[in-house]
């Protein structure tokens, strides 16, 4: 593809370089820190609270709702609920862009949806929270503990809570997210068995010590700029990488990384489908983050690729 980036987007990859891309080693205490994290999540009062507001869908009412999750931090979310009922659900993650409005369109029909906002974005905005990706990916950074992303993480588990608790006798929910969320989604699905099946497109945060080889415009750039000054939170890292996590989970997964990507590194992406261990399909996409002619094409084709998915 024509580009005028000072690096390469594909970083010398094609699609089968990508495919052999091994995940980085778990640190041996990897699971326990994240199951950890969920217990601790789970354990909050959701103390939730809910507003109605008015529906372009006839067929959907829409609210706004606001939940406790771990760090003492308040999130808040669109939830769209169908008028006659729903049995499934659905948590949607969204990109490093934030988010200003639901997007109602998914891909199950039937499905309650809801569109939480990570901690520091737009609903979920807060004073001593930085709403810049190039701020956000480093706030915290110096401990796994403090780390702002196991906040966000935890977001999507008590998403989910707030499924349960708005659809009582929910059977099923899913997780769909795109970049940031993609990665975030596979750093949560592992260690919440209430997620049955998920799709993560252009996964970020994968395989950290090739992504800190490989310069970006993404919120990767931050980290690779910081972790030079600040070496130490490589350490930190190791808990964060979407690759290692995708080991542990069992859930089945629709992947849709792309062979060129100037914002989230396709190696790092790949990495992610590639350490899935449990059933898995792929959708591989020419480009993310970037404007192609064959764009609008290949995401028609993805989103009858995900009706399908989910309806399985």
């Amino acid at each position: 593809m024509q580009h005028d980036f000072s690096f390469d987007p594909t970083y010398g990859f094609d699609k089968d370089g990508l495919l052999a891309i091994d995940a980085p080693t778990p640190s041996d205490d990897f699971a326990d820190f994240w199951r950890a994290t969920a217990e601790e999540n789970a354990d909050l009062a959701l103390d939730l609270d809910v507003r109605s507001l008015p529906s372009e869908k006839i067929d959907r009412e829409l609210f706004e709702v606001r939940f406790n999750v771990l760090g003492g931090l308040r999130v808040g979310a669109w939830l769209c609920l169908p008028r006659d009922g729903a049995l499934r659900g659905i948590v949607v993650g969204h990109g490093y862009g934030g988010r200003t409005a639901p997007e109602c369109a998914i891909p199950i029909d039937d499905a309650a949806a809801i569109f939480p906002c990570a901690p520091g974005f737009n609903l979920s905005a807060a004073l001593d929270l930085p709403d810049r990706a190039a701020e956000h990916v480093v706030h915290g950074i110096a401990t796994r503990e403090t780390y702002i992303l196991r906040a966000c993480v935890a977001a999507l588990w008590s998403s989910a809570s707030v499924l349960q608790h708005m659809i009582p006798g929910i059977e099923s929910i899913y997780l769909k997210g795109g970049s940031f969320g993609g990665g975030l989604g596979a750093l949560a699905l592992p260690w919440d068995e209430r997620f049955v099946r998920a799709h993560l497109s252009v996964p970020t945060f994968g395989h950290h010590p090739l992504r800190l080889q490989c310069p970006c415009t993404g919120s990767g750039e931050s980290v690779r700029r910081y972790c030079q000054s600040h070496p130490e939170v490589i350490d930190v890292l190791r808990y964060y990488d979407a690759a290692v996590a995708a080991q542990f989970a069992t859930q089945p997964v629709l992947v849709s990384p792309a062979l060129f990507d100037p914002a989230v590194p396709p190696p790092g992406q790949f990495a992610v489908y590639n350490a899935w261990r449990a059933e898995k399909d792929l959708h591989v996409l020419s480009a993310g983050h970037f404007t192609y002619a064959e764009q609008a094409a290949e995401q028609d084709a993805l989103w009858r690729a995900l009706q399908q998915f989910f309806s399985d």
